[in-house]
């Protein structure tokens, strides 16, 4: 008998079986369907030893002292600043927008007081900002929205940015100097060893058992447990009765070349030209010293794994239904982007799941009875 059935293998449900076995003493079946742990965080050594990440490049930061505090229990670090290029008009140029894309860009020499200026006079005014391209051009202007923006968005979600609500571009920062990091975020560092080897540390408590290429539905009514913890697709736990919810795929193409770099950062965004949307790079994420070099192409999808929720109403409205059916399950937690369809990103997954093992223990006293006991960590009030 186990106290925890944990579906799903990846931040949500690794940080919630480790605190779960740790701290409370509780035995925890962790399965996940696909042959590894460390869901789409996941890195590998490819045939030439280079360490890539499977599922396309993962970029640990946050502003969290205490989220990066946790994860230092599995993990060293190595410091690293995310840096990406988008390739307009034929060259390579700072994104998110700086001061050094619009001077490159124009031929200009702008300081960033001009620039303030210069974006002002090209923003649209716009009564209600409701869409993704309402945030663009308000800010930056028409132009360099279509350079930017509008080409990138179409590819990446199949849909254009008047039609995607205002959150997709929205974390994307427009800036008037010349920072041209990615990220901002006090704690930037990748995993020394990779993410794989900070999941294995983090699941190899005595207390937890891993099944991989294991399905929920397989062991559900097979392996006897008290209760579960879901991080899959809400929808799918739910048999799709109100329909699926729609989500982006992504279709990866890894590529080893005999040469030790191919670009001048870990990223490369491709608005305006090919079929992908961006190329990585990841010996400048990883530090890794290596005559070869290993690049990742990114194709979206319409098919296949899902990876990022469609952020429209009429989606979000769907969702709500399969939330209230959540809502009023006993003795199984919901937790993570595909269970609360809410894009993430892993800092936010771990604060989450951290989250909901503090109302776990709360709410239900180690060796007690669950009924009646509900959380659901998607729900917006019980977010941290």
């Amino acid at each position: 008998m186990y106290d925890w059935l944990i579906v799903g293998a990846g931040f949500a449900g690794s940080v919630l079986a480790e605190r779960l076995a740790t701290e409370r003493n509780e035995r925890v079946l962790l399965i996940d369907r696909r042959n590894h742990i460390g869901g789409n965080a996941y890195d590998r050594y490819d045939d030439d030893g280079l360490l890539i990440h499977q599922y396309g490049p993962h970029i640990f930061h946050t502003n969290s002292k205490q989220i990066f505090d946790h994860l230092s229990r599995f993990t060293e670090w190595r410091f690293y600043e995310h840096r990406v290029l988008a390739e307009v008009d034929g060259m390579q140029v700072p994104i998110p927008i700086n001061l050094d894309t619009v001077n490159k860009l124009y031929g200009l020499n702008l300081t960033s007081e001009q620039l303030q200026d210069w974006f002002a006079q090209r923003a649209e005014k716009i009564g209600e900002i409701r869409t993704s391209e309402d945030v663009v051009v308000s800010t930056v202007g028409r132009e360099l929205y279509e350079k930017f923006f509008r080409g990138y968005t179409r590819k990446q979600w199949g849909l254009d940015p008047s039609e995607l609500d205002k959150s997709v571009t929205s974390r994307v920062p427009t800036r008037t100097n010349r920072d041209d990091r990615y990220f901002t975020d006090e704690f930037q560092f990748m995993p020394r060893y990779g993410y794989t080897r900070m999941f294995e540390k983090m699941v190899s408590h005595p207390n937890i058992h891993v099944m991989t290429q294991t399905d929920y539905g397989d062991v559900k009514n097979v392996v006897p447990h008290r209760r579960v913890i879901y991080t899959g697709p809400i929808d799918e736990y739910f048999n799709y009765q109100f329909g699926k919810l729609p989500y982006r795929s992504l279709r990866f193409e890894h590529v080893t070349l005999d040469k030790p770099w191919h670009q001048s950062v870990g990223v490369v965004n491709y608005p305006q030209t090919q079929d992908y949307t961006r190329v990585t790079e990841y010996k400048h994420l990883t530090g890794q010293e290596h005559a070869k070099t290993a690049l990742t192409y990114e194709y979206p999808s319409a098919e296949g794994d899902p990876y990022y929720p469609i952020p429209k109403p009429e989606n979000q409205e769907l969702f709500k239904k399969y939330e209230r059916l959540a809502l009023a399950t006993p003795d199984v937690w919901f937790v993570g982007r595909l269970a609360t369809y809410r894009y993430y990103n892993m800092d936010q997954i771990v604060g989450q799941a951290l989250a909901t093992f503090r109302r776990i223990n709360e709410a239900l006293p180690v060796g007690a009875d669950t009924s009646s006991v509900k959380v659901m960590s998607g729900s917006t009030a019980l977010l941290s």
